[in-house]
């Protein structure tokens, strides 16, 4: 049962979907998929294209619109869109910590979660695409891991797509999970220092709040073990648009006067736990590393062990000195699953995915090579999240495919830039720009 309902400028169908939960048993067991359609009010009658988007992540369920907000009002000028939360995320058939122990032990429910990367996702649009589009193919629009699933796409399935565009999201095709962190933490510190250069009064407050917790057992009202690398891991915010300011606000009244002396803030304490927990996107955790995974070689914790070799990260020896903290952004670890309550009773889960060796290719690079979909690619300059050098190499790898590279937008330039960003992106693949 379809049911429709009205936001400004917008007519929004809920719409719902069985696939198989593993696409090689087609008579198994199935889940269920959840998706918004969305279409200008003034066009509902009209027989319109397509555009399915995939959100970033992985973990997180689609964009939950208010009207016509960010790109979405470009795209239904053009489109009937369809919102996809992907398998395990938003409305679809959830994986958390929840439902896991559901699959059995820690063992089944790692085998379970292995059917959650962008291979499957990406057999999940094909399942559904007939019914939605009558077999033609479509638009995708990926974000971030969106946009790997995208390459993925082309990988596997490119008959089902009209265009591909992605946003802040080309994978490298071969990098080990070890190469993408390698790379990632000098992106992490120039991102720390441009906001110590913007916020410089953030140096102190930073090492003040990092000390306190190196010297206290603080545990947020939700029962989260709030610890210096903790702290250091709201860093994350640095690679959006919006991101050092928020982090800025969020130091600027950490400490409050108390009988016992000063103490972290409720206030802060509330905002901070709103910002560590993943209890709302707990595959951002668990599959983060698997994401990179296509060989036998395990990622065995790989931005854990890849840090070792940052000793600037390193908050006691920071402290020791008179060094500003480096705040870290986009890296699990395993002290995580022991933090954080959302994922505490999943440890021995992810220890067996961090330690998995049967991983699958996700992409296939002599398919690639000679792609005929049209294809345009935002690749975002320093890029926090995604390495700018491996998007390009990647680039160069797909044939025909068109990039805008740019330093006017963050990683989430897609949300921040909105119309304009998917404009330039529509012009680049119909070759208009």
């Amino acid at each position: 049962m379809t049911v429709s309902y009205r936001q400004p400028g917008l007519v929004l169908t809920d719409r719902r979907f069985t696939v198989p939960l593993d696409h090689d048993d087609p008579s198994g067991e199935t889940i269920e998929l959840y998706a918004r359609e969305v279409v200008a009010r003034d066009k509902a009658g009209q027989d319109l294209p397509w555009l399915l988007y995939l959100q970033g992540g992985p973990g997180f369920g689609a964009n939950r619109f208010i009207g016509k907000q960010a790109w979405l009002g470009r795209a239904v000028q053009d489109y009937r869109v369809l919102l996809l939360d992907q398998r395990g995320t938003g409305a679809s058939t959830p994986a958390n910590r929840q439902t896991l122990p559901l699959r059995g032990g820690p063992a089944e429910q790692a085998d379970h979660l292995t059917r959650f990367r962008a291979d499957s996702i990406v057999r999940d649009c094909e399942a559904i695409r007939p019914e939605v589009t009558g077999g033609a193919p479509w638009t995708v629009l990926g974000q971030s891991f969106g946009g790997f699933c995208t390459v993925a796409y082309l990988s596997t399935a490119p008959e089902g797509l009209d265009t591909a565009l992605v946003t802040g999201g080309l994978p490298s095709l071969d990098a080990h999970a070890d190469d993408v962190y390698r790379a990632a933490y000098p992106r992490i510190e120039r991102k720390v220092a441009a906001h110590y250069a913007r916020y410089p009064q953030d140096v102190e407050r930073a090492r003040r709040i990092a000390d306190h917790l190196l010297t206290h057992d603080v545990v947020l009202p939700n029962g989260y073990r709030f610890t210096v690398e903790a702290f250091q891991s709201l860093g994350i915010m640095l690679g959006g648009s919006e991101g050092s300011h928020r982090l800025h606000h969020l130091l600027e009244d950490a400490f409050v006067r108390t009988p016992g002396g000063p103490e972290l803030s409720d206030a802060f304490q509330e905002q901070a736990q709103s910002l560590l927990s993943y209890a709302g996107h707990p595959l951002y955790a668990l599959l983060h590393e698997a994401i990179y995974a296509q060989d036998a070689r395990p990622t065995a914790w790989s931005a854990e062990r890849v840090r070792a070799e940052f000793p600037r990260f390193d908050a006691a020896k920071i402290l020791a000195g008179d060094e500003p903290l480096l705040f870290t952004g986009e890296t699990i670890h395993p002290w995580m699953f022991d933090c954080d309550p959302a994922l505490r009773p999943l440890r021995e889960t992810a220890e067996l995915l961090a330690a998995r060796t049967d991983w699958t290719p996700l992409y296939d690079p002599a398919r690639l090579a000679v792609n005929d979909v049209p294809v345009a690619a935002a690749v975002y300059h320093d890029d926090m999240y995604v390495d700018t050098a491996h998007s390009l190499a990647t680039a160069r790898a797909i044939r025909g495919l068109r990039t805008w590279v740019t330093d006017e937008f963050e990683h989430d330039g897609v949300r921040a830039g909105g119309p304009r960003v998917l404009d330039r992106l529509l012009a680049l693949a119909r070759d208009d720009a």
